[in-house]
């Protein structure tokens, strides 16, 4: 029994050691973030659609992009998924996803990467899930292009923050050039730009409503298999409706051999 309480005396200080947590994760009994402002976040959201998930991954493989501290790359390895990577822009959220991981006794890999380097990782994976990243991001739809062109195998688990409208409109395939009204429907597909904070975050970039979400996924060539929460969707890797050339050359480079010669 003391030898018990001592580990979780040490297990306290060390998640309290790698605080502030985002994700309330449960390690040792004991809360990341239990006084989290969304409640038990994640999990009380996870509930809510994890049913679209299969139960059985059957060792597929899993990409969670922005993964933080791997609340989502955990519950992917509990349902039987292969490989399992997670990469994340900021050390902070890997040190605890790492930290989380070996306490919990699964092997996940962990990358300090961004969404901007998908294409790096030379490999297409059976579930990417791209979930509370793309309104933090500055140049949201190269991120759902690069996605598609490069690490998107099957399908794809995302979430974005909404606000606005939740209609959608029903659009004609084009419109004059002096057409002005449609812009000023509330159902018509926006972005909103965060010049400075919202939610006290310098990093809420762009904010979209539902019409807009679901036009740049559209565009991005996703096609919308499930919608089960306001701001969730499983999608899946479907045809991209127009593109004039593939990003890599728009950026000028390329990610490998095989990226050069298909670019070419």
């Amino acid at each position: 029994m003391v030898q018990q309480t001592k580990d979780r005396t040490v297990i306290a200080q060390e998640i309290a050691a790698l605080g502030p947590w985002f994700h309330n994760m449960r390690i040792g009994g004991i809360e990341t973030a239990p006084g989290h402002f969304l409640g038990d976040y994640p999990a009380v959201k996870w509930k809510a659609f994890r049913h679209v998930v299969p139960e059985d991954l059957e060792g597929r493989s899993v990409l969670d992009i922005g993964c933080n501290a791997g609340f989502y790359a955990q519950e992917m390895k509990r349902r039987n998924a292969g490989r399992v990577l997670g990469i994340d822009s900021d050390p902070h959220y890997l040190r605890q996803a790492k930290f989380a991981a070996e306490q919990a006794g699964v092997d996940i890999e962990y990358r300090l990467m961004s969404v901007y380097d998908a294409a790096r990782l030379r490999e297409r994976f059976d579930l990417v899930i791209f979930m509370g990243v793309l309104y933090h991001l500055r140049h949201p739809l190269l991120a759902l292009d690069l996605l598609y062109e490069y690490v998107v195998g099957d399908q794809m688990l995302f979430q974005c923050m909404q606000r606005g409208s939740d209609s959608v409109a029903s659009l004609k395939g084009d419109y004059d050039f002096r057409e002005w009204e449609i812009f000023d429907r509330p159902d018509y597909p926006k972005l909103f730009f965060v010049e400075h904070r919202f939610a006290d975050d310098p990093t809420n970039w762009f904010i979209p409503n539902r019409a807009g979400v679901e036009a740049m996924l559209r565009s991005a060539g996703f096609v919308i298999e499930a919608n089960p929460e306001r701001e969730v969707y499983l999608l899946r890797r479907g045809e991209r409706p127009y593109l004039d050339e593939p990003t890599l050359r728009i950026l000028g480079g390329s990610a490998d051999a095989g990226n050069k010669a298909r670019l070419d």
